[in-house]
């Protein structure tokens, strides 16, 4: 894998959290996988990072990208879901730095001007510039998996990537 860069996209959740793995080498993006993790609301808080975090171990161990791309908890509508975000954040972000892991924190804002130009890009003009630029057949489905891989290409310039 001399001279690719594999990079982690995640966009955080506790109910639901999106992954997305791209390469990138001179300049050209390749999707590897993606998905969402999806925990039952009926289990103890704690227990669903636990498990989340479980997840992501695994992935990093099958994937072994060089670096992480986390998206940034920006605004919130309710304050016990932001809370419960930020603390599940707070277990990726311990997770990525005990796997030695370059990370890139990137709001939703910068996310969405690095795919589009326009910070107020909505869902489907994020989707499809994904599609576009990882020349994927379909839209990546669920939400949470596409906003992983928005996530993971707005890493790229941060990431200081060369040939």
């Amino acid at each position: 894998m001399a001279g690719i860069k594999r990079i982690l996209g995640i966009d955080p959740g506790f109910g639901r959290m999106g992954f997305g793995i791209i390469d990138v080498a001179c300049g050209k993006m390749e999707m590897v996988n993606y998905g969402c993790w999806e925990t039952h609301k009926g289990e103890e808080f704690s227990e669903r990072i636990f498990c989340l975090i479980k997840l992501l171990r695994k992935l990093i161990k099958k994937y072994r990208p060089t670096a992480v791309a986390l998206e940034e908890l920006f605004f919130f509508k309710n304050l016990k879901t932001a809370i419960n975000v930020a603390q599940a954040r707070g277990a990726v972000m311990l997770q990525i730095k005990e796997s030695k892991l370059p990370l890139v924190e990137l709001t939703p804002l910068q996310v969405k001007q690095s795919l589009t130009s326009y910070g107020r890009a909505d869902k489907k003009q994020m989707q499809k510039m994904v599609q576009v630029i990882l020349k994927i057949k379909e839209i990546p489905k669920p939400d949470d998996a596409a906003d992983a891989l928005a996530i993971a290409i707005a890493a790229v310039p941060y990431l200081n990537q060369c040939c």
